[in-house]
């Protein structure tokens, strides 16, 4: 399974992008502002663009099951999970069925359904997600 956030919308607080499930649009990504590299305030920073693995493993915070992007450089526990706000990112994407600035919603249901996808599909194929910035 191939996921993919193509960043677009840039402002002093958050990233808003396209969130792809292979290659069809599933719904708006809300994420921390994107640094330049190297640099990451804890809380307030999005990840480096990149390809990343992505499993279903118990996340203590969440204290549940959860999509987890593994091996982010210079960042830890980055889950895909549900939130509005820059605030509920700490460095996580969050998915969202409506966007509006520096804001998502429906978020609840939009990561229930990813959810669903994802779990039915880890057990016969790898998940991977690319990052990367909308190209002009």
């Amino acid at each position: 399974m191939e996921l993919k956030i193509i960043r677009k919308e840039f402002t002093e607080n958050s990233t808003i992008g396209d969130f792809y499930i292979d290659n069809t649009f599933f719904s708006y990504c809300l994420e921390d502002m994107i640094r330049e590299p190297g640099v990451k305030i804890a809380g307030k920073t999005a990840i480096p663009e990149g390809r990343y693995r992505v499993v279903i493993d118990q996340s203590n915070r969440f204290r549940r099951a959860m999509p987890h992007i593994l091996d982010v450089p210079m960042f830890e526990g980055i889950r895909i999970h549900n939130g509005s706000y820059p605030k509920d990112t700490e460095g996580c994407p969050l998915l969202g069925f409506k966007k509006g600035k520096d804001m998502i919603w429906e978020s609840k249901l939009a990561f229930n359904r990813f959810f669903d996808i994802l779990y039915l599909a880890l057990p016969h194929e790898k998940a991977w997600i690319t990052i990367e910035r909308e190209v002009a």
